[in-house]
């Protein structure tokens, strides 16, 4: 199939979330073309988690790297970019549907392609009573935020504000909390908005994040 129609994917020591912010610092030549072509032309790539291998090639050819990764991630478009200096681009993304690989492979020059079947986009779910402290929680971590005067291009959690929905609430706290790269895989992959957000709501309690009030 021809390379050029298939979805480009970044893999990284990290998971997107639908809705979530990833600032990147691009200066390999595998990505510098291809995030200035979804830059022009408004287009995705794919943003998948590494189980193998590191997100910067060491060899120069890239062939003795060795690269594996999920086959779930998130689609990613840039909402920024800057150039710092020659060689080098630095990009705000922002997290929208995820998808699964059918198929993939690595280009001779080291950028990996493939065919992504993209996933339903979670339904709006309201939160419910036993769950609201995980929304005022969060609110609360906003607020804290923008006290600080934290500019809002690095906010860790950007608008627009969803407090009512299941789904971008779970997601905003797998972007701040401190899990593993594996359980936010595992998250990643639940399809269900409230079951995400009840399993977020244990790791809550397990790291004592205190309700508002």
């Amino acid at each position: 199939m021809d390379p050029d129609a298939r979805l480009p994917l970044f893999p990284l020591r990290t998971v997107l979330f639908p809705g979530g912010h990833l600032p990147l610092q691009i200066f390999e030549v595998r990505y510098l073309d291809m995030v200035q072509r979804a830059w022009r032309e408004g287009s995705p790539f794919g943003v998948v988690c590494l189980t193998e291998g590191e997100e910067v090639r060491r060899a120069p050819d890239g062939a003795t790297s060795h690269e594996a990764f999920h086959t779930v991630g998130t689609m990613a478009r840039i909402e920024r970019l800057d150039r710092p200096r020659p060689g080098l681009l630095s990009i705000h993304c922002r997290g929208h549907q995820r998808f699964r690989l059918e198929r993939f492979e690595c280009l001779p020059h080291g950028l990996w392609v493939g065919d992504a079947e993209t996933l339903p986009d979670d339904p709006l779910v309201p939160i419910p009573s036993d769950l609201e402290h995980t929304a005022l929680t969060l609110e609360r971590v906003v607020a804290d935020l923008k006290a600080q005067e934290v500019p809002e291009a690095d906010m860790p959690v950007q608008g627009p504000w969803r407090f009512d929905d299941c789904g971008w609430v779970a997601n905003r706290w797998c972007d701040l909390l401190p899990l593993s790269n594996g359980l936010r895989q595992q998250l990643l992959v639940v399809d269900s908005p409230l079951v995400r957000l009840e399993l977020v709501a244990d790791a809550l309690e397990r790291f004592r994040v205190p309700p508002d009030g």
